[in-house]
C-alpha cells in the first residue's frame, strides 16, 4: 500500500464510512497513481522517439547539406557543370528535408486540426495509411483543445492498426453532456496500446472500451466530458 493510499484511508477512518467504501477508495487511488506513472513513461518514450527521428532524419540531412555546400564552393570555378548538377541534387535534398520536418511537426500537433477541424485532419492522417475512412462529426462542434487533440490522437493511433486497403469509420456525437466517439476497424488493437489510450481518455474524465466487430474487427467506444 502506498503512503498516499494509507493517508486517504486514515482521513476517512474517523468518519462513519463503511470499510468496503474505504477499500474501494484505496483501489481507485492506486489505479490513479499507476495511470499517472504510465502517462509519464509514455510521454518519455515519445520524446525519445522524436529525438531519435530528428537525429537520424532531419539532422543527418542537414549535415549532408553542409558537406555539399563545401563541395559546391570548390566546384564553382573548377567544374561549373558539376556545380550545377550538385545544386540540383541539393535542391531535391532540401525538399526532402522540409517534407520530413513537416511530417515530424505534424506528429507533434497537426496543423490541419486547428485550421480545418477534426474531419479534415483525420482524413489527412488516414491517406498515407492506405485506409478508406468515413468520418461523421457534428457540424459546428467546437470543444476544448485538449478534447479535440485527445480525440484526434486516439483515432489516429487506432487507425494505425487497420490493414492497408481496409475501410474504417469514425463517428463523433454529443449526448448527455458527453462527447462520444466510435471507431470501427478491421483489426483489434494490442492491449498494451489500449491501456495507453485509456489513460489519456480517463485523464479527461472519460472512458474507453473495445468490442468485437464483424469479421474479426473491433469497435472502439469512447467518451469524455463535453464542457466547452
Amino acid at each position: 500500500m502506498t503512503d498516499d493510499t494509507a493517508n486517504a484511508g486514515d482521513a476517512v477512518a474517523g468518519l462513519d464510512v463503511p470499510s468496503a467504501e474505504i477499500d474501494t477508495l484505496r483501489l481507485e487511488i492506486d489505479a490513479l497513481r499507476l495511470s499517472r506513472r504510465r502517462l509519464v513513461a509514455a510521454e518519455d518514450t515519445d520524446r525519445r522517439a522524436f529525438e531519435g527521428e530528428l537525429h537520424d532524419g532531419v539532422q543527418q540531412q542537414l549535415v549532408a547539406l553542409a558537406v555539399d555546400l563545401r563541395r559546391l564552393a570548390g566546384l564553382l570555378d573548377a567544374d561549373p557543370t558539376a556545380a550545377h548538377a550538385l545544386v540540383d541534387e541539393m535542391t531535391a535534398n532540401v525538399t526532402a528535408a522540409l517534407a520530413d520536418a513537416t511530417a515530424l511537426a505534424g506528429r507533434i500537433h497537426p496543423p490541419l486540426l486547428a485550421a480545418r477541424g477534426l474531419p479534415s485532419a483525420l482524413r489527412s492522417a488516414a491517406a498515407p495509411l492506405g485506409i478508406t475512412l468515413d468520418v461523421d462529426v457534428p457540424t459546428g462542434g467546437a470543444y476544448r483543445s485538449e478534447i479535440t487533440t485527445a480525440l484526434y490522437w486516439t483515432c489516429v493511433e487506432m487507425l494505425s492498426f487497420a490493414s492497408r486497403g481496409s475501410h474504417a469509420t469514425v463517428i463523433v456525437m454529443e449526448t448527455d453532456g458527453q462527447v462520444r466517439f466510435d471507431i470501427g476497424l478491421d483489426r483489434r488493437p494490442p492491449e498494451e496500446q489500449l491501456i495507453r489510450l485509456r489513460d489519456r481518455i480517463e485523464g479527461l474524465d472519460g472512458g474507453l472500451t473495445v468490442d468485437d466487430g464483424p469479421g474479426g474487427g473491433s469497435l472502439v467506444h469512447g467518451w469524455v466530458a463535453a464542457s466547452r
